[in-house]
Formats: structure tokens, sequence, C-alpha cells
């Protein structure tokens, strides 16, 4: 599969729509938003006289100092990005040049970059005791960073197919704005006609803070999905934070029987991550 982006051409239509064909991917109109902070245990902020509760203490500042780093350098890598796509733009080639290697000198040196390409060389050669290592290295390094920027799902036969891509030129990393596009692909492998009518979706950045939201379809439709059909659309996610999560559900219905009742079929959490992932095969 292969990542068309936002302003690709739509592949053949493979799905039978009510009303208009889906637009160009934008947010929807007054989704209802819940936001809810990070929340903590009861006895987060309570002391303990109990043994060991210092080492946990400076293991929880030494795990927030680490994941505080990783945001500052995950800035500093979307700034460098940024102005790559700039100067490349104004044809400055010789500037263009000398922020390339700057990229590749801190991909060599990223320790999340770094990490992952010595999990996945691990796993390749079977070492799963040093594969282990890495991927709890990385758990406290960059939680977010074990999610891929895809995820596939399957509920009653509805497939759930997506893929996120972060975009430089949307985004304002000085300002803490960044930007992910990303693509889903929903696919009816099961006998009967299903129609989508709600979405919801649930974010989270960086810092554990969660924002859910609802709305009424998908790019301003309620498609209908017929056996062995798919529809697909484009949307986008503005984020506080270089890196973050999403998922969530579609609800549902058959139409083929009248009253038939609603169902909720699943997203499957995907990253939104300025360093991406090791997947190279991206939805059409």
């Amino acid at each position: 599969m292969r990542w068309a982006g936002l302003s690709s051409p739509a592949p053949a239509p493979t799905a039978v729509w009510m009303g208009r064909r889906p637009r160009t991917a934008r947010w929807q109109q007054a989704p209802r938003r819940v936001v809810l902070s990070a929340a903590s245990s009861p006895d987060a902020n309570s002391s303990s006289n109990s043994p060991g509760s210092g080492d946990e203490e400076r293991e929880n500042a030494a795990r927030m100092e680490k994941a505080a780093s990783f945001l500052m350098r995950s800035q500093k890598y979307a700034m460098l990005k940024q102005q790559l796509a700039v100067a490349a733009q104004f044809e400055d080639y010789k500037e263009a040049a000398r922020i390339r290697d700057s990229l590749k000198s801190f991909e060599e040196e990223e320790p999340v970059l770094r990490l992952r390409r010595l999990l996945k060389k691990a796993v390749e050669e079977e070492r799963f005791e040093d594969a282990a290592k890495y991927r709890d290295e990385l758990k406290i390094l960059a939680p977010h960073s074990l999610l891929k920027c895809s995820s596939d799902a399957t509920t009653l036969g509805i497939r759930v197919q997506v893929r996120s891509v972060y975009i430089e030129s949307r985004s304002q990393p000085l300002k803490g704005q960044f930007f992910f596009a990303y693509r889903i692909r929903i696919t009816n492998n099961s006998q009967r006609p299903v129609q989508l009518l709600r979405r919801h979706w649930i974010v989270t950045d960086a810092n554990g803070r969660t924002e859910n939201i609802w709305g009424v379809g998908v790019v301003g439709e309620q498609p209908v999905i017929f056996p062995s059909t798919g529809f697909e659309y484009s949307s986008a996610c503005p984020l506080n934070t270089p890196n973050g999560r999403m998922e969530g559900d579609f609800e549902m219905k058959h139409i083929d029987k009248a009253g038939s009742s609603t169902f909720n079929v699943a997203i499957a959490p995907f990253s939104l991550s300025i360093l991406g992932d090791d997947n190279d095969d991206v939805l059409l």
C-alpha cells in the first residue's frame, strides 16, 4: 500500500454513498469535544513512609526528565524538517544541504531512532533478550514510540485501516503546533450492507492530555458500504506536542433489516509522530 496524500487523486469508487461524494478532508463542523486531563492515582501526590518509596520517586523523576528531553529533541527535529522544506521551496540549496546534514546527524544520534534500529535488528537476528531490553528502554524514553503510525482492526466483518503522517508545511513547532494527516480505509467483508452513522475519536498528546471528539458521519457524509466494497477518506488532526496517539470507533448499523440496532466498529490505536516509523506500507 502507498500513501497517496491529501492531494492525490481518489481511487476508483468501490462503494455506494448516500448524498454527495466525499470532499477534501477537513475537520467536521462543531464536533462535540470533551477534554480530560491526565488522571493521577489517589496516592500520586501523597507522601509515603513505606520502604522503597524514595527509589520510586527518583525513578518517576528520571522518567519524567527523559520524557521532557525527548519532547525538546522532537521539537528541534520538527523545526529542522520545516526549515529544510522552506529552504528547498526558495531554492536555497546550500542552506538545504546544510540542514539535510544536520537532520542526518540528528537521526544518527537520536536515542529513540537508535533504539528502534537496535530493536529491529535484534528481532531479525532472534536475539530476543536484547530486543526486550531495547523495548523496555523505549517504553521509558518515549512510550508513544512503540506504537506504529498505522493500525488495522476488524469488527463484525468491518475492517478499518488507518495511516498517519506528519505535515511539516502546516506545522509551527516554535508555537507548539503540530499537524498530522491520516487516511482511513473501511472495507465491508461481511455479508450485510452497513451505514456509518457517527464517529468517536480519542486523541492523547505526549503529556497524557486526552480529548474526546464526537461527530456525525465522516467528511460530511454517512456512507452506505455494501458487502465486498469499501470507503476511503482523509482528514487531519492538530496536536500541541510532536507525538501522540489516536484511537476510537465508528457507530454503524445494518440497513438490510428495519429496526436493526447500532454497533461500534473499533479504530485501533495508532501513533501521531514526527519521527514516523519503520513501516513503509501506507494506504492508497
